[in-house]
Formats: structure tokens, sequence, C-alpha cells
């Protein structure tokens, strides 16, 4: 009886053992269901991946905005378009008010006519073309006489900001022994203009009195010194 006493206490024994396994094992199950939240919360992160799919998504409209601003800056094609416009623009020709004009007489002992040099000096601040011939009349006691042009042929140039050109005006001398027709002026209007300059006059200070069939002054084109420069 013993025997079997003691064999049914190490049954309890065991059995009691195995309960408590179980409960232990089901206790971890239990637990296990709380982490299934945290699982869910992380596939919740999986959802936050999903939000960060959108934090995707804007990374690509950055990514699109980046190309926006690269075609902003490929709108730098516009730099393209910048130098295509640079290249299309041409050197402006000089205007009246860009030019400090100026007269001085340049003629040479022995000369047989007298000559002014009328000196255009660019101080626009930029470069800018002259060519052909200035538009050049004497004011004078008996009215305003215009320069004949010589015909010689006028080049095209681009006149350098600070860098001056000259034109010559050539006339005949009063040999006639008489009061002649005096000069009180010299009116300049630069190549293509239409505004004008009176500067006083360097030169001899009267002209011959002529029968009127032609002018005796004559002008030569613009980058050219002329007799005497």
């Amino acid at each position: 009886m013993r025997v079997h006493k003691l064999t049914f206490a190490a049954l309890a024994v065991a059995a009691g053992l195995s309960l408590t396994a179980c409960q232990n094992d089901n206790a971890g199950t239990g637990q296990s269901d709380p982490s299934s939240p945290s699982t869910v919360s992380s596939s919740g992160g999986g959802s936050d991946s999903g939000s960060s799919d959108q934090g995707g998504a804007k990374n690509s409209a950055g990514t699109s905005s980046a190309t926006n601003s690269g075609t902003t800056s490929s709108g730098g094609t516009g730099t393209a378009a910048g130098t295509g416009s640079n290249a299309n623009a041409k050197v402006g020709k000089c205007r009246t008010d860009e030019l400090e004009i100026t007269a001085k007489d340049n003629t040479i002992d022995g000369d047989p006519d007298g000559t002014v040099v009328v000196t255009l000096t660019n101080h626009s601040g930029r470069d800018c073309t002259v060519s052909g011939y200035a538009g050049v009349d004497l004011k004078t006691n008996a009215g305003s006489l215009s320069a004949k042009r010589t015909g010689q042929q006028a080049g095209s140039a681009i006149l350098k900001n600070g860098k001056s050109t000259y034109f010559p005006v050539n006339y005949p001398f009063n040999k006639s022994g008489g009061s002649g027709v005096r000069i009180t002026g010299l009116v300049v209007t630069p190549p293509d203009e239409t505004k004008s300059v009176t500067l006083n006059w360097p030169g001899a200070a009267t002209l011959p009195v002529t029968d009127g069939s032609g002018s005796p002054v004559k002008v030569g084109p613009v980058g050219s010194a002329g007799q005497g420069g």
C-alpha cells in the first residue's frame, strides 16, 4: 500500500508539473498576443513604410521639382538663347550724344588748300559702328554752305569705347585780296544721324567768293585723316 501511495504521489507531482508547464506555455502564448499589436504596429510601420511611400511620393515630387528646376536650368538653354541673342545683337551705330566731336586746323605749309580735321571720340561706354560720310555745313555771313563729298570709298569700322576716328574738311584759301565770305561756325552731323553739333571754326577766317557753281568745301569719309592729317 505504501508503494501505491508513493506511486500516486509521484503521479500527482508529475501531473502538477505538467499542468504548470501548460500554464506557462499558455502564459507565453498570452504574452505573444500583446506582442501581436506590436507586430501590427510594426506592420503599421509597414503602413509607416506606406507613409514612407507617400514620403517617397514626396521625394518623387521633389525630384519632379528638381527636374523642373533642371528644366529651369535648361532654361540655361535660355542661356544658349541668351548666347544666341548676344550673337544676334549687332553692335549699334554711334549716336551723336555718344560722341565727343572736336575740330582743329591741320593745314600743312605748302598745301594748296586748307584742312580742318574733325575728331569723333566714343565716350558711350560701349563699342559702336561708324561709317560713311558725316554731314558738314559751314555757317557763314552769307548763309549756310554744305560741304561736298570727295567720293572716296567709305569703309565701315567699329569704334571702341574711348577711341577716336577722324575725317577731313578741305577748303580753298581766300587769295582774292577781298574780304571774301566770313566763316562763323562748323556744323557736324555724324553718319546716319540727324542730330548735329555746332563747333567753332578753327581754320582760315574766310573763303573766296565763288560764282555759285559748286561748293568749294569738301569732306572726306570717316576714317580718313585727309590732307595734312
